[in-house]
């Protein structure tokens, strides 16, 4: 089986790093805001404070994701595909951002929706089935992750529905989950193969 090369290693790792970093340092800049009751978008909002450092965070982190797509070959092409196409929606957000005080652009709304789609659905589409595989790649880590990720998806989406006071800390969990798994897949890429088989074990003497 194929490995993962050194740099998705890298990208895998600065994605997490830039986003929670990111956030923290653009909700810094801004004059009011509360990180538990406020989205991440209001942060790259039309109006927003320096809300130039949250549209590059949104950029690097979507290239960083692309990176590690690119990297993660042992997992099969329809999610590495699917990790793609849910950055490439993620760094869409940034091109249309929300209008002063929240909502109101559609655009960012699509996008959002999408790149959340597409981060959340990855792992399944990419697993694998094999007692080679990675445990990252396995059919039941795949799907424990895509379950994670949809229950605090609901929660998010109960927030924004129902006007709670949490989204932003909703908003967050998913973010923090969506960015740690794919470095937790090539982290186990990289146990694996550099595991020794069995075959190679010998006993001693």
């Amino acid at each position: 089986m194929r490995g993962v090369p050194w740099w998705g290693l890298i990208s895998s790792a600065a994605a997490p790093v830039l986003l929670i970093g990111g956030w923290t340092v653009a909700a810094g800049l801004q004059p009011r805001f509360d990180p538990v009751t406020d989205t991440v978008s209001a942060l790259a909002a039309i109006g927003a404070t320096d809300r130039w450092v949250m549209n590059l965070v949104f950029l690097l982190v979507g290239t960083c994701y692309i990176l590690t797509a690119l990297a993660l070959r042992p997992a099969k092409t329809p999610g590495r595909l699917m990790l793609i196409g849910g950055a490439a929606s993620g760094m869409m957000v940034a091109a249309n951002p929300e209008h002063a005080g929240g909502f109101g652009s559609v655009p960012h709304f699509v996008f959002a929706l999408i790149g959340f789609a597409g981060m959340t659905l990855w792992p399944a589409w990419a697993s694998r089935r094999g007692p080679a595989v990675p445990w990252g790649l396995r059919p039941i880590p795949a799907a424990a992750a895509v379950a994670a990720q949809f229950a605090l998806l609901a929660w998010f989406g109960a927030e924004l529905i129902l006007g709670a006071h949490q989204v932003g800390l909703a908003e967050r969990a998913v973010g923090v989950v969506q960015a740690g798994w794919p470095l937790a897949v090539v982290l186990s890429c990289y146990l694996t193969l550099r595991a020794p088989a069995p075959s190679q074990i010998t006993e001693p003497a």
